[in-house]
């Protein structure tokens, strides 16, 4: 199966599956090479004759473990459909862990989204990129944020031309680390792909037998699933690389598509059309993600991962000191921050604590319904405190639309202050002053701050 390629898609209820799956077949050098299986999450209106009406032929239906698997043909590529209806989906880690089970011994591995766009010969691309680095790395993975794209413009002239490297950006409140994209400097000049310290779910480009040693885990719902992966495919021997030249474009937006966390809501769950809800299923991930990684010291000794834990190459340890962060403190150094490179033989970031900036989340929730004079409001000062008083973070939100907003929501006020603090320094409470037009203080809130925030939308 030289060249072959198992290309993963997990399609959540998306109108843009079809054209994703347009774009990646007749854009690839080797159409013939690819065998795509996607775990087909769809609502009441969404048909398989729908695939027939844009070109894909050759039906068949086989049935095998419970599942119905809808086999297709298109421009010599194969396509698999899983078929799930979207109200008995469990997430899309429990999506992605379901295509794995596929995996039929391609030569490689692609995993994306259902909303993207491919440059032509992609596949003849990445395979020459992931070979290039065979001299520094026996098990390479090319990862990355791709470049945007916006549905309703299919020029692709108009979209983003830069490849890009992933920096840490935060740790939400649960616990999982989240990472931004950045364009790589001076990548006109690469000649390579660039070292990476972090993993996107969204593009990753790798042998195909990373399907079942890195798979997966189901349990996990959303947030938490590229750190896990990344960290995992690290102490798996997997080195991570970004490509030097773009592949693919990537819809970020979400807006014109349903997600799980639309239909898997209590009321559906009072109907009877949903097992689970989802924030019940995202607290469960969370605390297994904060075992994993040891976010807040947490330990996993009370949890078996099976064959979804660290590898036994490298140490969780060893990551961190790669990629300048550590999850007991919820920290990153200095360059994890500004988004230098990884630098080999780097010392782990608990060698100089006093480095170290620490991430914080924390969620406002505040009912109004019953204050007087927000109409007259100026603006809301947010000031959250440590345990000594110290202030660590001041931050003003508008009053512009205030009220309106707040009736829109029951009376209720929902922010996050994101920030960072030195070492040491957690937040324990919060203050909000709500000032009005002649900077006097109308009414101030104080609140503590919660050890884990009430689930919010990702």
């Amino acid at each position: 199966m030289a060249e072959s390629i198992f290309v993963q898609v997990a399609s959540y209820r998306d109108p843009q599956l079809i054209p994703t799956l347009h774009s990646l077949i007749r854009q690839a050098a080797r159409p013939d090479r690819l065998r795509v299986v996607v775990c087909w999450q769809h609502g009441l209106d969404e048909m398989i004759g729908m695939f027939f009406a844009h070109g894909f032929s050759h039906w068949q239906v086989v049935k095998y473990g419970g599942l119905t698997v809808h086999r297709l043909m298109f421009a010599e590529a194969t396509l698999e459909l899983i078929d799930v209806p979207a109200m008995e989906s469990q997430g899309a880690c429990w999506a992605r862990h379901l295509i794995q089970q596929q995996y039929a011994g391609e030569a490689y591995t692609l995993q994306i989204d259902s909303h993207h766009r491919f440059v032509q010969g992609w596949d003849r691309l990445a395979i020459d990129m992931l070979e290039s680095l065979r001299d520094e790395s026996e098990k390479p993975v090319l990862t990355a944020y791709l470049p945007a794209f916006e549905p309703a413009d299919d020029d692709p002239s108009r979209r983003g031309q830069h490849p890009t490297f992933l920096m840490f950006d935060r740790f939400v409140a649960a616990g999982a680390l989240l990472v931004a994209a950045r364009r790589i400097p001076e990548w006109e000049a690469q000649a390579k792909p660039v070292k990476a310290r972090f993993y996107s779910a969204h593009f990753a480009f790798v042998d195909g037998h990373f399907s079942t040693t890195v798979q997966h885990d189901p349990a996990y719902f959303f947030h938490g699933e590229e750190i896990s992966i990344g960290v995992r495919a690290f102490t798996h021997g997997y080195d991570l690389y970004h490509p030097h030249r773009v592949l693919a474009w990537h819809e970020y937006t979400r807006d014109y598509r349903a997600k799980m966390w639309d239909d898997h809501t209590p009321e559906n769950q009072a109907l009877g059309l949903v097992k689970t809800v989802w924030f019940e299923r995202d607290r469960l991930s969370q605390e297994r993600n904060r075992a994993l990684l040891g976010v807040d010291g947490v330990s996993a000794a009370s949890i078996d991962f099976g064959p979804y834990g660290l590898g036994q190459v490298r140490t969780l340890a060893e990551y961190e000191a790669y990629a300048g962060v550590s999850f007991a403190r919820r920290a990153a150094t200095p360059e994890a921050l500004r988004g230098d490179l990884p630098a080999a033989g780097a010392a782990h970031p608990e060698t100089s604590p006093a480095r170290l900036r620490c991430s914080h989340d924390v969620a406002v929730e505040l009912y109004l319904g019953d204050l007087d004079g927000l109409s007259r409001l100026k603006h809301i000062a947010f000031t959250v405190l440590a345990a000594d008083g110290e202030a660590l973070h001041d931050e003003l939100q508008s009053a512009n639309g205030f009220t309106r907003r707040i009736a829109e929501h029951n009376g209720w006020l929902s922010r996050r202050l994101i920030f960072q603090s030195g070492a040491n320094r957690t937040p324990v409470r919060y203050v909000a002053r709500f000032v009005d037009a002649d900077d006097i203080t109308a009414h101030e809130l104080v609140r503590d701050v919660p050890p884990y925030s009430s689930p919010t939308s990702p």
